[in-house]
């Protein structure tokens, strides 16, 4: 953990210097500018660092704001540097090939303030994007048929959520919109596929924030899987949150619903690196179950994809991935992961890995939809 927070400080630091220094720069001519740029640059650079290193010392007031302006900050921060960088690039290349027209290298400074303008123009308009793509949370239709085996069911209604990412950011409201969705799909069961929280437990119960669980209805019940952010924020006391919300918390472990299939839920890949001690194999978890019976799994990070097909598992459900939150990530999640997003099929097992319904770090979506899916499955 100290390797990966000095890397991370490391890079995030020079990174803003990076991007504060190319601001800098481009207001050359305007001192009186250049103070409030720098005081405005290291509020937002440190807001959100601010709000967690200093939580206890804080008002719930002050570490909200804190914590929204550095939310929003780490978007603006992806969409600088993309922008800097670019800029640095032609910038370069000119010097090696002369391309530049003469209105731009006859008004080098002019030309210079006018596209910082319009680069915090066209930052700002894609952030403010894909901030109001978070907040309209869709609800995507899938059909799918699972061996029936000797379940007594034939069809089942089921709802799969992930990523709600619940913090002052994430809030009550967020939730409610959430599970105002969910109920009016009327499921037979809810799955959550993990991050449920993206705030510590005691925070969230101060703001209220997760109320909104207690009222979701399906006839078996909703159940959840850890992701690494209940970890991030404490498992014991995430876990436990998340049951005084009614969830049927599946840390390593199996139910049989009725006589009709069952639920395993894994503890996420994080386990080890929090709690030092490894999450169980899938072999062992599925040791007691009867496989003349559907098994549905829930494990968040959808890596290892074998695993599951090796078990006879015949859906498993993730997500984690976000699939990328914000373009260009996108383009990196499909190379880490064997599916990112979306459904697959590995010999007799299917898969499902959600975008997520919610956000980590900045509120704001420009690869994806926030979604819920409902899923429509047959058993034949």
């Amino acid at each position: 953990m100290i390797i990966f927070f000095s890397i991370f400080f490391s890079l995030y630091g020079a990174i803003n210097y990076y991007i504060f220094l190319r601001g800098w720069q481009a207001l050359s001519g305007y001192p009186h500018l250049r103070i409030f740029y720098t005081i405005i640059f290291i509020f937002v650079a440190l807001s959100y660092l601010i709000s967690k290193f200093l939580t206890r010392y804080l008002t719930p007031f002050i570490y909200d704001i804190l914590v929204w302006v550095g939310s929003f900050w780490f978007a603006f921060f992806v969409y600088f540097l993309l922008s800097v960088f670019l800029i640095d690039i032609l910038r370069f290349l000119n010097f090696q090939f002369h391309f530049f027209p003469s209105f731009i290298t006859n008004n080098y400074l002019y030309v210079k303030h006018v596209t910082a303008l319009i680069v915090f123009l066209i930052v700002s308009t894609i952030v403010l994007a894909g901030y109001i793509n978070t907040r309209y949370v869709i609800v995507k239709n899938l059909e799918l048929t699972l061996p029936k085996k000797s379940s007594s069911l034939n069809s089942m209604n089921a709802v799969l959520v992930s990523d709600i990412h619940l913090s002052p950011v994430n809030d009550e409201k967020f939730l409610k919109d959430i599970v105002d969705k969910i109920n009016r799909l009327k499921p037979d069961i809810i799955f959550i596929a993990g991050d449920l929280v993206d705030e510590k437990s005691s925070i969230l119960k101060q703001r209220k924030i997760g109320q909104a669980l207690l009222n979701l209805k399906s006839k078996f019940g909703t159940f959840a899987c850890t992701g690494n952010h209940e970890y991030i924020n404490g498992a014991r006391s995430s876990i436990d949150f998340m049951r005084e919300m009614g969830l049927n918390v599946l840390a390593d472990s199996v139910t049989k619903i009725n006589d009709y299939f069952y639920v395993a839920g894994r503890n996420d890949r994080a386990v080890k690196q929090f709690n030092g001690s490894g999450r169980k194999p899938l072999e062992e978890i599925l040791s007691g179950v009867d496989k003349n019976y559907p098994v549905i799994l829930l494990d968040h990070t959808p890596f290892g994809l074998d695993e599951a097909e090796k078990n006879d598992v015949d859906l498993q459900l993730s997500g984690h991935t976000h699939y990328g939150q914000m373009f260009p990530a996108n383009y990196i999640t499909n190379m880490v992961y064997e599916i990112s997003f979306g459904y697959l099929k590995k010999g007799n097992t299917q898969y499902y890995v959600s975008c997520g319904a919610g956000t980590w770090g900045p509120p704001v979506r420009t690869g994806s939809r926030s979604e819920i899916v409902n899923l429509k499955i047959k058993f034949l």
